[in-house]
């Protein structure tokens, strides 16, 4: 039996590792294109990642069956540009980025539902709190990842600090998003702030959780809803769990926000995520974020659940098939992707060799390890990272319960051996 060749932009190890679990994996040769310092490092100029990729593609002695990627910008937008070209399935180029630009997709978003916060877009030169929202505001770039440049303003001085550190850092990423928004025929209200605007919203709270889909030939389907719990007193994520332990009224309200969103945004043939902030209490639910892509954190999860990572679900539309979802035959009844995180700059001075870490997830079943701090650099190297913290490592694990979870979370991260020197002392 012949093998389809299947291109991964951004392709790397731990990804690889979970694309050969997907079903009838051994069908595939999986390809990487464009290695991932290239698409999450560095100044990004996308223009020329997309050249580069389509020499590679061109120079193939073969029939390429599918160009796929579970990365966040650009590696969203550069796989519709690739799939486009070489007449493959893939979602349209411009749904994707009223996906990720975030004032155009609270536009889009704001026709079809009210679950979602007051939002305005500021304005750099005159950094002045939007006269229609209140503190406490979250203020970030309308294109970013992994909460970078996202800051947290109670007041007229924190905004303008957030303001000026945005303004900063914002070319890195702002300068590639711009360049592909102003390729698109835009609405008036776009095109005036272009990629590199700032936005502003009020601030929601709550129990976060996050919905998982697709969508192929028109019909969404929400194949699973996870929670979201952050360290406490903090903004950044702990863990994320699945499947969700909210109410099922609640659950089943995501999953109808959810459809009404993408099919307005006109998402098709992808996978998508969308994060939200909910409160039990009341029922009430808040949309925080829509991605046109699923979330590769979140593989793991499902495999361990459902007995597929999600990428079969990527892959499934990437080859134009309609993906058969699993529903609970995995080998756990509860799954968490944990965020091993120190909070504070330092000089990283060891990190776990890869012989302790195949003992720790020999010895503790349903574990997988990898790490993510680099040894020998500070932690304020890595890029990516939230405002407020640095993660260790990132641990999967699967489990019965909660207690379960949380125990085997701690045997974990007692036996993990990382060495520090204070960032103060390291200079």
């Amino acid at each position: 039996m012949s093998q389809i060749d299947v291109f991964v932009v951004g392709l790397d190890e731990p990804n690889l590792r979970t694309l050969h679990d997907v079903p009838d994996a051994i069908q595939y040769r999986f390809h990487g294109l464009l290695d991932i310092d290239e698409v999450q490092h560095g100044e990004i100029d996308v223009a020329d990642l997309i050249r580069k990729a389509e020499r590679r593609l061109d120079e193939f002695d073969g029939e390429i069956g599918a160009i796929v990627g579970y990365w966040d910008f650009p590696v969203s937008t550069i796989v519709p540009i690739l799939c486009r070209r070489y007449g493959l399935p893939s979602a349209d180029l411009e749904a994707v980025i009223r996906c990720e630009h975030k004032y155009w997709s609270r536009l889009e978003q704001s026709k079809v539902i009210d679950e979602h916060p007051k939002f305005a877009v500021v304005d750099p030169e005159r950094p002045e709190k939007p006269a229609e929202l209140s503190y406490p505001m979250w203020l970030k770039p309308v294109k970013s990842f992994s909460s970078e440049l996202a800051f947290h303003v109670g007041d007229d001085a924190e905004l303008a600090d957030a303001v000026r550190q945005i303004a900063d850092g914002i070319d890195r990423v702002g300068n590639a998003f711009d360049y592909l928004v102003r390729q698109l025929d835009l609405p008036p209200e776009i095109a005036e702030v272009g990629g590199k605007a700032i936005l502003a919203e009020e601030a929601m709270s709550g129990q976060q959780a996050a919905s998982e889909g697709y969508v192929h030939d028109g019909e969404v389907v929400v194949y699973g809803v996870l929670d979201s719990l952050n360290y406490p007193g903090t903004s950044s994520f702990l863990r994320h769990q699945y499947p969700s332990q909210l109410p099922e009224p609640m659950v089943e309200r995501i999953r109808e926000v959810s459809r009404r969103v993408i099919e307005r945004i006109g998402l098709n043939n992808c996978t998508f995520s969308i994060e939200f902030f909910c409160q039990p209490e009341s029922g009430d639910i808040g949309l925080l974020e829509v991605n046109p892509r699923h979330s590769q954190s979140h593989a793991e999860l499902f495999e361990y659940v459902d007995g597929v990572p999600n990428h079969y679900f990527m892959l499934s539309l990437g080859l134009g098939r309609d993906p058969n979802v699993p529903h609970r035959k995995g080998p756990y009844e509860l799954a968490a992707k944990w965020y091993h995180r120190r909070f504070g700059d330092a000089l990283v001075t060891r990190v776990p060799t890869d012989d302790e870490i195949k003992d720790i997830q020999e010895d503790v079943p349903g574990v997988v390890i990898d790490v993510k701090a680099p040894e020998g650099e500070r932690l304020s190297s890595m890029t990516g990272q939230d405002s407020y913290s640095y993660e260790l490592s990132h641990i999967y694990i699967g489990a019965d319960d909660e207690d379960e979870l949380k125990r085997k979370y701690e045997r974990v991260v007692d036996s993990l051996r990382f060495e520090f020197v204070d960032a103060e002392e390291a200079r």
